[in-house]
């Protein structure tokens, strides 16, 4: 590697064990890494801030400013205290009953949905339900990014990274229906008897609050019915541009940000109260962290670590899908799943072509690795960095070993779960 390459995963590494250690903010630490990696010429401002291989991910930025600005205007309407009485209701105010019901929809959503989406609209749900029952929020908030990233992987639009694969492969909506949304489907259920496990002492059953939440009425909680069903209905049309995505073309970004500003327009809503529940902080630690990444790949770095694997594996079809698998659940838990796919893309294409038997085995093992990988820390995906946002400012912070302490049990267990089902199903 030459020296830029070196001097570029330094600072990276250096940021890395900044955030994990949390002796510095971790906004402060990425937008520091972002602006060492620009001074050493790791990257320069045409690639940190345009190029599509490298740069910001504005779609990802514009899409949480879009769909935060629409969840800021639903907050007002108090449709997040309906649901959070509905659903402690239909718990019977069991705190594992409660937890099961919310990751089960988390994991539907994100797979109609992108993950970062759908938690943003189920995190203020769990802030309400949580604080009605006196239960500890940090756990319900930690299981439901996970859930977000589990679910996401069953479908082409759940996860940003599919996007790339399937444009890449040739692959269809109903290719990663077929191939990933069955083992999904049995990853969500170990994943919540995993929860039972990890998170046993957070469900104290109280039995008084219990009583108190059956008397409510949840309708009763609804503050403004007109603009309710404004808010609805504009969310409604953007999940619909959402799942249409193959056929109307439009990005998740573009039709967060349409959608955002037509709920502005047509509410009586101010600029000012729409943009005051903006998780700004959010924003600028990813743009941060998309510009020491997009440094890694500039200099080469990623490229260099991803064609070492690729050459160690020769051509051998289940040694190159195990390499793919648990080479990407560990990158993809340090850095950002959608450069490192980006990066990695060619390199399985040209792989495919060397490989006998069915070689979109390869693929999945891509998507697993890289989609699942995100759980094992508080930054490896996108919607775990918008769940510790959303804690932070609602006074509930969650530390970065907090997460990953139950981040990498729950990677290892569905990572190694994938090893049997594409042994079973593609290589024997």
């Amino acid at each position: 590697m030459t020296v830029t390459a070196w001097l570029a995963a330094i600072v990276f590494v250096a940021t890395y064990v900044l955030i994990a250690s949390e002796k510095v903010h971790r906004v402060k630490a990425a937008l520091g890494g972002a602006a060492i990696m620009l001074l050493v010429h790791a990257t320069a401002a045409g690639s940190a801030f345009f190029s599509q291989e490298s740069g910001v991910d504005w779609n990802v930025v514009f899409l949480l400013l879009g769909m935060m600005i629409i969840v800021g205007v639903l907050r007002q309407t108090g449709v997040f205290e309906y649901l959070a009485i509905w659903a402690a209701k239909r718990a019977r105010g069991r705190p594992f009953r409660l937890m099961v019901l919310l990751l089960v929809i988390t994991a539907a959503a994100s797979a109609l949905l992108d993950n970062v989406t759908t938690v943003l609209l189920i995190a203020p749900v769990t802030f309400l339900v949580c604080e009605r029952l006196a239960l500890p929020v940090a756990p319900f908030l930690i299981a439901e990014a996970m859930a977000s990233n589990i679910g996401g992987t069953a479908t082409l639009v759940g996860d940003p990274p599919n996007i790339i694969i399937a444009s890449r492969a040739g692959l269809t909506f109903n290719d990663f229906l077929v191939h990933l949304a069955p083992l999904v489907i049995v990853l969500t259920a170990v994943f919540i008897g995993l929860c039972r496990l990890l998170f046993r002492k957070a469900f104290r059953y109280d039995p008084e609050r219990a009583a108190e939440i059956m008397q409510l009425d949840e309708r009763a909680a609804i503050q403004d019915k007109v603009m309710l069903v404004q808010s609805l209905s504009v969310l409604g049309v953007v999940i619909a541009a959402f799942v249409l995505h193959p056929v109307l073309h439009y990005e998740p970004s573009v039709v967060a940000l349409l959608g955002a500003g037509l709920l502005v327009l047509v509410t009586k809503i101010t600029t000012e109260d729409a943009l005051r529940e903006v998780e700004w902080p959010t924003l600028v630690f990813f743009a941060g962290l998309f510009v020491m990444v997009g440094a890694l790949v500039e200099t080469g770095v990623i490229a260099q670590v991803s064609q070492a694997a690729a050459e160690a594996t020769a051509g051998r079809p289940g040694v190159t899908t195990m390499v793919l698998l648990w080479g990407s659940a560990g990158l993809s838990a340090i850095v950002d799943n959608i450069p490192y796919v980006a990066t990695m893309s060619p390199i399985v294409a040209d792989l495919a072509q060397h490989v006998p038997g069915d070689h979109n085995v390869l693929w999945w093992a891509l998507a697993l690795g890289a989609d699942l990988g995100g759980n094992a820390t508080a930054v490896g995906a996108s919607a775990n960095v918008v769940i510790l946002g959303i804690a932070e400012r609602n006074g509930a912070k969650i530390s970065f070993w907090q997460f990953t302490k139950y981040g990498l049990v729950v990677t290892v267990v569905t990572v190694a779960l994938c090893v049997p089902y594409l042994w079973l199903r593609y290589l024997l």
